[in-house]
């Protein structure tokens, strides 16, 4: 088995991700509280649904009373994007079976996802299920442990967002990006950096004109394929 993509790689190439699980999932495990839900049920929210967006927006739409025809229809949108990642991911996992395949997307977030697209970097394009199973489950224990802490400091703390515990994630994710440019090898670091800045121009004006749900997957589709040409005109 490749010395890169080991169990003990995969748990040490987490830590960085684990301080962003624990951070947001402690600040919806508050809100949950905040919101009404007892410790079993935010706990159970984690458990079953695992997405934090998703359970941000499951939690007020439950709060506001919506059907729960229009909740599942909410939470299909706003994680559609896992479709994506996760056809990228199985280009990797050819050497795999169906079922760890399934395994694998099923467990994915946005940030095992780019922890692997970072790999890549480092194994000749390689990842195998041992490495990402790992990262899954760290990810995935992580945020119920996160979760539950914030159940319990629930009714002592009424605001997250004075913590700061709401930019956890967009932290995490900078951190995660920086990562990905400086361990690319294979791309030219201008273009790069264009892809980027195409990428936040791009949220940013979509956020006026579409719904928060559809954002980030348009700016997905819409930044690769100007990358894409970007890259095969001047690079």
């Amino acid at each position: 088995m490749d010395t890169y993509l080991t169990k003990k790689s995969a748990i040490k190439e987490s830590i960085p991700t684990i301080f962003g699980y624990i951070g947001i999932s402690t600040a919806f495990g508050i809100i949950g509280k905040a919101s009404g839900f007892s410790t079993l049920e935010v706990c159970l929210m984690s458990i079953l649904i695992y997405a934090g967006s998703v359970q941000l927006t499951t939690l007020n739409m439950l709060v506001a009373g919506s059907p729960i025809a229009s909740i599942v229809l909410a939470a299909f949108l706003v994680n559609s994007r896992v479709i994506l990642m996760s056809t990228t991911v199985a280009g990797y996992l050819k050497q795999e079976n169906l079922k760890r395949n399934i395994l694998i997307g099923t467990f994915l977030t946005d940030e095992s996802f780019a922890l692997g697209m970072n790999k890549i970097n480092y194994t000749n394009d390689k990842l195998n299920f041992t490495w990402f199973n790992t990262v899954n489950i760290v990810s995935y224990i992580t945020w119920q442990v996160g979760t539950l802490l914030g159940a319990v400091l629930g009714s002592f703390i009424a605001d997250p967002k004075k913590l700061g515990l709401d930019f956890a994630i967009v932290a995490m994710f900078i951190g995660l990006l920086y990562l990905q440019v400086i361990g690319d090898k294979k791309l030219n670091k201008v273009l790069q950096v264009i892809v980027i800045l195409i990428s936040f121009a791009l949220t940013y004006l979509l956020t006026i004109i579409l719904p928060a749900n559809l954002v980030v997957i348009v700016v997905t589709l819409i930044g690769c394929s100007l990358g894409m040409v970007i890259k095969h005109v001047f690079f």
